[in-house]
């Protein structure tokens, strides 16, 4: 079945009320929405090897993610932030983005990072405590993935920070797509709710910033429910703040690729930032210190569970002619994927006391030198006492 139309892609302005976007149906079948037709023509010119690719990234990102959940429950992470049931909304949308770009994540976006070429051990480190930051966003070998932020919404401030600096320096709009940069920043549902989000529309918005706000609604800001944090939903904040706005299936993963590719390109153009609702689900708890048994439904698990973006984008495959050989060694590839963090994040090791004095100030600090040397002799006067 071909998808392709004569309509061009655009964002819809700011202020309208558009219908969902979607291309994939819960069952794995096309059936695009009228909203979708503009972005058709964009899966329509995806290869099987970019379809697949989806699939894989998706796949491997759960395996990985299940792993890690297991070794937050034997003791060998303080913490971890699942991100089942996201996949495809996170794949869709890093997929979308240029090597130029620039991505922002919150602190769930396990997959974004990986693609952008992040090791999956750097993520471990963080919720292991064995780093502020987790990596370098500098290094080129993560592909401009800036680190995890826990305090929420806070990184849609530095994402509108840099993507200014981008105006300023000309680094957009020039009409050259292989040059000119955009930027992309995740948060979630709760964090709407936060004033450094909105504060981060308003300079987006007053300096046309190349950027695109990536909204994962996955229903429940720890225990709290959509429906208790707005009373409208949550893409018209952006638009209230002038900024074109877009609601899409976040479980289809055709679909969040299109629409995303699309607002990362009129950003990048100089069209201003783009903001994306991306309706989706936490299938797990919110994090590994929280159960969800005591603030949702199992009902309104499985509703969700028969909506799983990697099922749906495996019955769209095998549809295409996939073959059994392809899934069984995407599985395989899952695996090998999750055994090898587990055996790197068993090799990790301790955290030196030391490294809570490193990168608190860009230059050497008097008072930093003097409580580091203060903790080394209080540490030391244990040992002397033992002797």
């Amino acid at each position: 079945m071909t998808l392709s139309q004569d309509v061009a892609p655009s964002a819809v302005a700011a202020g309208d009320a558009p219908e969902l976007v979607r291309v994939l149906a819960a069952d794995g079948t096309l059936a695009p929405t009228p909203a979708a037709e503009p972005y058709l023509e964009i899966v329509d010119s995806l290869a099987d090897a970019e379809l697949e690719g989806f699939y894989r990234d998706m796949f491997i990102s759960r395996a990985f993610d299940l792993q890690a959940t297991n070794l937050q429950r034997q003791g060998q992470l303080a913490l971890w932030p699942p991100s089942f049931g996201q996949e495809a909304a996170q794949v869709g949308s890093a997929r979308a983005a240029r090597a130029q770009d620039h991505l922002f994540p919150s602190y769930r976006e396990h997959v974004v990072a990986t693609i952008r070429g992040v090791d999956a051990v750097d993520i471990i480190r963080v919720m292991r405590g064995l780093t502020h930051g987790g990596w370098d966003p500098s290094d080129p070998k993560n592909g401009n993935t800036h680190i995890y932020t826990l305090v929420l919404g806070s990184q849609t401030l530095h994402a509108t920070g840099l993507a200014m600096g981008l105006v300023f320096d000309g680094r957009c709009g020039s009409g050259d797509p292989s040059r000119d940069e955009a930027v992309i920043v995740y948060y979630g549902d709760g964090a709407t709710s936060q004033g450094d989000v909105h504060e981060a529309m308003v300079f987006a918005a007053s300096y046309q910033t190349p950027e695109v706000f990536f909204l994962q609604n996955n229903q429940w800001a720890i225990s709290v429910p959509v429906a208790t944090q707005s009373r409208a939903p949550l893409y018209r904040r952006a638009a209230g703040y002038g900024i074109p706005s877009i609601p899409v299936d976040g479980n289809d993963v055709l679909a969040s690729y299109a629409v995303t590719r699309v607002a990362l390109d009129e950003a990048r153009a100089g069209g201003g930032p783009r903001a994306i609702e991306a309706m989706t689900y936490r299938m797990g708890a919110h994090t590994t210190s929280d159960d969800p048994t005591k603030y949702r439904t199992s009902k309104e698990e499985d509703s969700w569970a028969l909506r799983d973006p990697i099922a749906r984008m495996r019955v769209y495959l095998r549809g295409r002619g996939a073959s059994d050989g392809f899934f069984a060694d995407v599985e395989a590839e899952g695996s090998a994927f999750a055994e090898d963090a587990r055996v790197r994040t068993m090799a990790l090791g301790g955290i030196p006391t030391e490294i809570m004095f490193d990168h608190v100030y860009s230059e050497p600090h008097p008072l930093i030198d003097e409580q580091k040397a203060w903790l080394a002799d209080y540490e030391a006067s244990f040992e002397q006492g033992a002797s």
